[in-house]
């Protein structure tokens, strides 16, 4: 065989998930130290910075901004229900102009009270309204639901919001068959945003339980509500969770070009370097099995085989 097989992927699964694990998107909590953990990813890479209502929306554009400065691509989740009204709005785009950011990630959010948005839509809405210069938007979407919202108003709202989006990203999921299940029903109703798939980085239940104890109690009660999938993985794993299986069983989707997957979001709960040094360990096992396309861009051999 030309490629040798990783875990069951053939050469053009192994491919597609090295393009994509190549420049994934980083998602980081605005919390302090984050910007500090932000110098182990490599120059230039895009970061997510989630927002919480513990620490308001500025916090996030606050970061944003920090990040840009050091020469990352910052994509601040804009929070609908922290936005208080048009004029906050306005401002908010304003700073994040000002500091350089060209993308946005539009979400609902979890904050208890609001003001003129409680929806994503209704603020993607009103950016459309008021104008603004970003040039990317993403929005986020449930391959299993959400705990909060009944499954057809979900898929409502999506197809409203994916006009204004330039890709959807999958919240946490754990089942490929959910996901690529998700997919083909959406693709084939016309849903053409590409996607981004959601998956956790290494992470250990001390950092965990760290980084929930410092979002607050109401916030750690919903995202432990929202994440359960994933604890009760971090608990059978043995007290360290790492992404391979996961990454190799979705590969094949990866490949698939009628499912429009175009990128990877590694939710990092702030374990930056330990997702970035498995991230680059991982990278070079692939490439040792020849399953680096832009290596063998930058080495063709003769007929295009590997050697």
């Amino acid at each position: 065989m030309l490629f040798r097989r990783r875990h069951g992927m053939n050469a053009s699964a192994g491919e597609a998930l090295s393009r994509v694990l190549a420049t994934p998107i980083f998602e980081v909590l605005p919390l302090k130290g984050a910007i500090d953990h932000a110098a182990f990813l490599p120059p230039g890479a895009r970061v997510s910075v989630t927002a919480s209502p513990v620490k308001s929306i500025e916090a996030t554009v606050e970061l944003c901004a920090q990040l840009q400065a050091a020469g990352f691509q910052a994509v601040p989740h804009l929070s609908a229900r922290m936005v208080r009204d048009r004029a906050h709005l306005t401002d908010l785009l304003a700073s994040l102009e000002g500091a350089g950011v060209r993308g946005a990630f539009v979400v609902g959010g979890d904050a208890k009270s609001h003001g003129q948005y409680p929806d994503g839509l209704s603020l993607l809405r009103e950016m459309s309204e008021i104008g603004h210069r970003l040039t990317e938007i993403g929005i986020p979407c449930y391959p299993q639901g959400h705990p909060f919202i009944a499954d057809d108003v979900l898929l409502d709202a999506l197809r409203d919001k994916a006009s204004y989006a330039s890709y959807m990203t999958t919240q946490l999921c754990f089942d490929p068959a959910a996901i690529g299940s998700w997919l083909t029903a959406r693709r084939s109703e016309g849903l053409s945003p590409p996607v981004h798939l959601g998956v956790p980085g290494v992470t250990e239940p001390h950092r965990l339980l760290a980084i929930t104890a410092r979002i607050g109690v109401a916030d750690t009660h919903r995202f432990l509500t929202k994440n359960i999938r994933f604890v009760a993985r971090l608990v059978r794993s043995g007290g360290f969770y790492r992404p391979d299986a996961l990454l190799e069983a979705l590969a094949p989707q990866m490949a698939e070009p009628r499912s429009g997957i175009s990128g990877l979001h590694l939710y990092t709960f702030n374990a930056v370097k330990a997702t970035e040094t498995w991230r680059r360990r991982y990278l070079a096992g692939l490439a040792s099995r020849g399953l680096d396309p832009m290596a063998k861009e930058a080495h063709p051999t003769a007929g295009g085989a590997v050697r």
